[in-house]
């Protein structure tokens, strides 16, 4: 018996007649020359592609190619026979390929046949290539982890060196600066924070912009009525655990309000004056409830107080003062005092299903739906948007979502200044809108430009102080080229670029996306799951970043896991057992992101030691078959 028959197992009471092994051979060279069909129909595409990628290119060709077909059946075929059914062949899908028909070839005792090559052929494995792709973007790994961590800056992080000094220590390989929020001043003060804790730890740490780009958000809202609102903490029971701390003080003094006062009481002209320690204050608040607060000392141009209850007060409303007298009466003394002006409230709009919702093409304040004495509504809730652009591209029946899909609704009639939007996604007990919301619409082929005019302006310091520079909210391929041109105006063509795939239209033409991704030298992806999400479904989030996975690894081109990874960690000091497993999906990628919070350095650590354990039992598809302690 051939050794080559031996070795794979292949016997006819495995898999039956010696015709079935032809024919499956058959198969698989008909499947080879599709796959070089498809390249060579390719070949300007491959053309355009930068030298060092196009062996890349070719590959992400072959596997299009190979999953644009059900290749279950084949797969059942060979796993039967003990043959490799390609389910781990992204990154070399033409050798993988070749190498079983070779193998079948021996099993048959056949002449092995010249195999037409693929005119573009790589001096490295494309796990190799992978790993060469990954070390230009993102830099060398860390000695004793393969996936590298980035985090995004807050502004805090512009005058804190320790803060940032700390999270290279504890892992931070990557720090990411948002240019959709701060500006130049403090992105520079953040940089020059990055750099000292460099100098200083010896660790290195790329830094990534994200360009804002064409980010669809609500407007403004009017502000609200000023109302002040102060409430005891209680414990879960309701019981009342510690009152409200309450600082009182005259209206004329200009007197930040102490840090650890739950709320600022101004009151009118002179009045404290006559106010001493131990007299309580008595008021109907603006509910009508009758309130007191009880004085408890003085302190510099005010006094502190204490409240009980639950309380709303607004300016205008009279305080009384009680005082104690020494036979133990409680009368009032003095004169009624005022609250004074109060700050007036974020404006918010309350959304209940079955609402309408006017978008205005002007940017003007939104408003809360107005209703006349008997109820009747007068005029539905507005509020403006940040892209007057999409107006010509949205029509009745398409879905927008607001705030990360909390509110839902459906277009029923657009015009030249407005959208008309009924509300059909909201809790029973409505929804808050409020200003600067991310917006998306996923059913609209929106016309606007990949780079704003803002990102144009913003790209002259980007490019003289970044390492990467990431493309938000890209839709086409003309986005990914209009980037690249302008880079190549500023000479700044070696910059790596990485595209944040987060709309449904990216995902759509992800392989265009990459083709003209791959005409830059350095390249990268990052899954922006948040967005994704939202305009895709989140029941179809965990097949999207599968398929991103994949062709990206068929590409070669690194990828970035990003959005709420270890999110309640960061925030609360507190991870969810979800979010652990979700970092350790993260291992997959090369690169895992996580967002800013006050707990963030415990994050990274955490984050660190995850990827460290999964690095042994995963690679990408591969499932690592590390030693076990047992």
């Amino acid at each position: 018996m051939s050794p080559f028959r031996k070795g794979i197992g292949i016997s006819p009471t495995r898999f039956g007649k010696k015709s079935a092994y032809t024919d499956l051979l058959q198969e698989l060279r008909k499947l080879q020359q599709d796959l070089l069909m498809l390249e060579a129909e390719s070949a300007e595409i491959l053309q355009r592609v930068d030298p060092r990628h196009r062996a890349s290119a070719a590959n992400l060709v072959h596997y299009l190619a190979l999953r644009r077909r059900d290749m279950r059946p084949l797969q059942e075929k060979l796993a039967t026979v003990g043959l490799s059914s390609m389910g781990r062949a992204e990154s070399h899908v033409l050798s993988n390929l070749h190498a079983i028909i070779i193998l079948l070839q021996h099993a048959l005792r056949k002449k092995a046949q010249q195999t037409p090559a693929s005119f573009i052929a790589s001096s490295a494995p494309g796990a190799d290539l992978l790993e060469i792709n990954t070390d230009r973007l993102l830099g060398k790994p860390p000695a004793n982890r393969r996936v590298r961590i980035m985090v995004t800056l807050s502004c805090d992080a512009a005058d804190d060196y320790t803060l940032v000094k700390q999270m290279l220590l504890q892992g931070m390989d990557c720090a990411r600066i948002n240019c959709a929020h701060d500006n130049i001043d403090v992105w520079k003060r953040m940089i020059k924070q990055i750099k000292r804790a460099r100098s200083k730890t010896g660790r290195s740490c790329r830094i990534l912009m994200d360009l804002g780009g064409p980010k669809l958000r609500t407007g403004e809202i009017a502000p609200g009525l000023p109302v002040l609102k102060w409430q005891p903490q209680r414990d879960m029971y309701g019981k009342m655990t510690a009152p409200a701390r309450i600082w009182i003080c005259s209206q004329n003094d200009s007197f930040t309000c102490p840090a650890h006062a739950c709320a600022c009481l101004p009151v009118k002209g002179e009045w404290l004056a006559q106010v001493k320690p131990l007299d309580r204050l008595e008021f109907r608040d603006a509910r009508g409830a009758l309130r007191s607060l009880q004085l408890l000392e003085k302190g510099d141009k005010g006094y502190w107080a204490e409240s009980t209850q639950t309380t709303y007060v607004k300016p205008g409303l009279k305080l009384y003062l009680l005082r104690t007298t020494r036979s133990g009466v409680v009368r009032r003394a003095g004169h009624a005092g005022e609250i004074g002006a109060l700050p007036e409230m974020q404006g918010t709009i309350r959304l209940h299903r079955g609402d309408n919702l006017i978008v205005t093409r002007e940017p003007i304040p939104g408003r809360p739906a107005q209703f006349g004495e008997d109820g009747q509504l007068l005029c539905a809730a507005s509020i403006a948007c940040s892209l007057p652009e999409i107006f010509t591209s949205v029509h009745p029946g398409e879905r927008i979502l607001i705030d990360d899909g909390r509110i839902g609704g459906v277009i029923r009639n657009v015009n030249i200044g407005e959208i008309l939007v009924e509300i059909t996604q909201a809790r029973d007990s409505g929804e808050k809108l409020l200003a600067d919301k991310g917006i998306n619409l996923p059913d609209s082929h929106l016309d606007l430009d990949g780079v704003t005019a803002t990102d144009i302006e913003h790209l002259e310091f980007v490019v003289r102080h970044a390492d990467m520079i990431g493309l938000s909210f890209v839709r086409r391929a003309a986005d990914v080229a209009l980037l690249q041109a302008h880079l190549k105006r500023l000479d700044a063509a070696k910059l790596g670029v990485i595209i944040k795939i987060e709309t449904r239209a990216a995902f759509e033409q992800l392989p265009d996306l990459m083709f003209t991704l791959l005409r830059s030298p350095i390249v990268g992806v990052m899954i922006a799951r948040g967005d994704l999400a939202v305009e895709c479904g989140y029941e179809r989030l965990a097949e999207l970043q599968e398929e991103i996975l994949w062709l990206a690894e068929a590409a070669h081109i690194p990828v970035i896991w990003a959005t709420q990874v270890l999110e309640g960690l960061a925030k609360t000091g507190k991870p969810s057992r979800a979010e652990v497993t979700d970092a350790a999906m993260g291992a997959r990628a090369e690169c895992v992101m996580l967002n800013k919070g006050p707990y963030v350095v415990k994050a990274i650590q955490m984050l660190d030691n995850i990827l460290q354990r999964m690095q042994g039992h995963q690679q990408k598809k591969r499932a690592l078959l590390r030693r076990l302690h047992w």
